[in-house]
């Protein structure tokens, strides 16, 4: 292919300035002062600049993505330009926020904010570093792409991870690092705040010379696998599964109580992902109540078991499950039966609605001699297991595996069965599929149902856990929680039901210090991944295919002489 010394100036200028208006924004809202103390790397790089700077890499990246086929020169230049036009708002508030006393409007633009941006210089010297630092960042950010894709995708997963273990830093500390060996460990790793320099380089060598590894051997390993006789392969397969549940059962002892304990709160999440995967990613019915089946199987199960005022059955854990999870199905084909002839945004309308109907209900005082209202559900037993109740965040895990394990074998088999097929097909073509002969009625309802006994499943065990339940643990939030987890996973993958929950709730409860930036967090994240992975990031087989079978089958194609 030619390469042109042509470029695209008008498209450089504007997502330069759009890269500027983001870091402009991030600082406005408080997100680069804030975390300005927070280092990544030990008195190096802090997360508020990651926040203030990353936006023009990024975009000195995408612009050298778009321009692939100009010249090298060319495109690094175009990354300068989009680095020096990203810094001019930055340079704007850094001349404009005392005189016209922009605090009074914009409480977070502040001293300690005008301090961090002008690197603790003059204005007018703060001001051109600022636009030498954003001019070499979306230099660097072009010439990242421009890497050959062996070097470029180990370095960025590098730098990843290295972000990742800064930010987990004090969190990894408290789980391991003033015990035994990692006493030892922690000096060469960590600083007093973060990680140290060293620990930052052995992270990402390690890191990035792993990946790369795998990236010139990966397909030569494969390669040599598939080669294998089937009963080998058969073999491998097994064992790497008996590997993975045996990690599983002997991972609460490696992550000790404050780490299990968020594990247990993803694991909730996953199990409610599944059923919701059956009904969006599977059956392709978009439903935005879900948290109504997840209250339905909590209140039933706190009705059922308490000892207190409200209690009427006196059951026992084990007892109480199957209904439980029975009321939460029937509940599903309730709603399913009004809305068989809707699709799309009416759908989603009626289920959200729905949700809400039964949020107000918990909420309602016609209701509250039966389940205690605004007071919600006391006195709820914990689940026993012989004769040890399950108390513990590492003895409550085990609980949820073998729910999760549980649904994600069901999930597999239906995925593959005749009426996982009619599901998909239902998705692609509800018009078609009924022309084939598919049932709409009968499908539509087992979606429904089946998808409602997972998140049911999920509440019981959730009412269990906490002891008591309240209303407002099951707002709207909730139901929007577990649709971005499985978008953000890869709509119809089961094990991206599991990453999706890791990012979007084990994230968040590990980092508590983005509390209030956690919905800011959410919406970028999705506005990103449609961007750059609209697939997802562990993508069902078929869904990646849909979006990107094209791009491999031009780079299977064999140019003609």
């Amino acid at each position: 292919m030619e390469t042109s010394t042509r470029f695209n100036w008008r498209e450089s200028v504007r997502m330069g300035l759009i890269a500027g208006v983001i870091a402009l924004s991030l600082s406005l809202i408080g997100l680069v002062e804030t975390f300005g103390g927070r280092d990544i790397i030990g008195g190096v790089v802090s997360l508020g600049q990651i926040f203030l700077f990353g936006a023009i890499m990024g975009v000195g990246y995408f612009s050298a993505q778009r321009n692939l086929n100009a010249r090298a020169g060319v495109n690094l230049l175009g990354g300068l330009l989009i680095g020096v036009l990203a810094s001019l708002p930055l340079v704007v508030l850094i001349f404009v926020a005392e005189p016209i006393n922009l605090r009074q409007f914009l409480p977070n633009a502040s001293p300690a904010l005008l301090e961090l941006i002008t690197f603790g210089q003059e204005q007018v010297t703060g001001a051109l570093i600022m636009v030498a630092v954003c001019g070499v960042l979306g230099l660097i950010g072009a010439g990242i792409y421009l890497l050959p894709s062996r070097l470029r995708r180990p370095l960025l997963i590098g730098l990843l991870l290295v972000l990742l273990i800064g930010l987990l830093s004090e969190i990894i500390i408290l789980a391991w690092g003033n015990k035994g060996l990692g006493l030892k460990i922690r000096p060469l790793i960590f600083a007093a705040k973060g990680l140290s320099i060293r620990g930052a380089l052995l992270v990402f060598l390690v890191v990035a010379g792993l990946n790369a590894a795998w990236s010139s051997q990966g397909d030569r390993v494969r390669q040599r696998l598939d080669a294998l006789p089937s009963g080998q392969q058969r073999a491998f397969r097994w064992s790497s599964l008996i590997l993975g549940l045996v990690i599983l059962l002997f991972l609460p002892m490696i992550l000790r109580t404050y780490l299990t304990e968020v594990i247990d709160n993803v694991g909730l999440y996953v199990l409610m992902g599944l059923g919701l995967n059956i009904v969006v990613g599977f059956a392709g019915l978009l439903d935005l109540g879900y948290v109504a089946f997840f209250a339905i199987g909590a209140y039933t199960m706190g009705v059922l078991t308490s000892q207190g005022d409200l209690g009427v059955g006196g059951m026992s854990f084990w007892m109480a499950l199957p209904f439980a999870v029975l009321a939460s199905v029937m509940a599903g084909i309730i709603l399913g039966v009004p809305v068989l002839r809707m699709r799309g945004d009416y759908l989603a309308i009626v289920t959200l609605g729905f949700g809400e109907i039964i949020r107000i209900l918990a909420l309602s005082d016609f209701l509250a001699p039966v389940i205690g209202g605004a007071q919600g559900i006391l006195k709820i037993p914990k689940a026993r297991i012989g004769g040890v109740e399950l108390v513990a965040p590492e003895q409550l895990y085990y609980l949820i595996l073998g729910a999760c394990l549980i649904a994600a074998y069901v999930s597999w088999r239906l995925r593959d069965s005749r009426l996982g097929r009619q599901w998909m097909a239902m998705r692609e073509d509800e018009d078609v599929a009924q022309a084939m002969g598919i049932d709409l009625v009968q499908t539509k309802l087992l979606a429904f149902a089946i998808g409602a006994a997972f998140s049911g499943m999920s509440g019981a065990i959730f009412a269990s856990k906490l002891s008591s339940i309240f209303p407002h643990s099951f707002n709207l939030l909730i139901s929007i929680n577990v649709l971005s987890l499985i978008i953000l996973g890869g709509i119809g993958s089961l094990p991206g039901v599991v990453v999706g929950a890791l990012i979007l709730v084990g994230l968040p409860e590990l980092l508590r210090e983005f509390a209030e930036y956690r919905l800011l967090m959410y919406g970028a994240l999705l506005i990103v991944m449609m961007i750059v992975r609209p697939e997802g990031f562990w993508p069902e087989a078929t869904r990646k295919r849909e979006l990107h079978g094209y791009e491999e089958l031009e780079a299977k194609a064999v140019p003609a002489e």
